[in-house]
């Protein structure tokens, strides 16, 4: 295996796209840069905590971007690659955040973006430790109003909990408000 830890990522990139047809050499150069490239990924996904939503979905999404960024990468637009894929992964990130918006139907701010820096450090507010047990607490909340509550009360917990008041949920749930109540 070649040493590419000698060329540039540009070089490599160019090497991927103009020698399409010796696989064995661009899957190695391929791999090489995902490898290179992972710690960002995840770098930039666990700077987002996405209720209900895992983690590792995020990282999965982020590397997609990652790949996207590699295909399409051109190196006569005078960017350099790592700016372009550090692009390419954010989109991708922020495209599959809204997608699990929509497809759950939760309410948009269901995720956190925090930066260690902005978790302030023992000084009697709340820690980076707590900060991750008040999300588990929040995770095992949701899970016992789904055992407890049935299908119907939990949509009309929901929605309450978004700010629909009781007509605007009756109305989405073609219900009379007094059921909703």
């Amino acid at each position: 295996m070649e040493d590419y830890s000698a060329y540039t990522d540009e070089e490599l990139i160019m090497r991927i796209h103009n020698d399409k047809n010796d696989h064995g050499d661009n899957n190695e150069i391929m791999d090489y840069i995902l490898e290179k490239y992972k710690p960002l990924v995840r770098k930039k996904t666990n700077a987002l905590y996405l209720i209900g939503g895992e983690n590792d979905d995020l990282i999965q999404e982020g590397m997609i971007g990652l790949l996207a960024a590699i295909k399409t990468f051109n190196n006569s637009k005078g960017a350099q690659f790592k700016t372009y894929a550090q692009t390419c992964i954010n989109n991708s990130i922020q495209t599959a955040l809204r997608k699990f918006n929509r497809k759950k139907d939760i309410p948009i701010g269901s995720f956190i973006e925090y930066a260690e820096e902005e978790i302030p450090e023992e000084n009697g507010v709340i820690s980076a430790e707590d900060y991750y047990i008040a999300g588990e607490s929040v995770s095992m909340l949701a899970n016992t109003l789904k055992e407890n509550l049935s299908e119907y009360e939990n949509e009309v917990l929901r929605l309450h909990i978004v700010g629909c008041n009781y007509s605007e949920i009756a109305k989405r749930l073609s219900k009379t408000p007094k059921s909703v109540d």
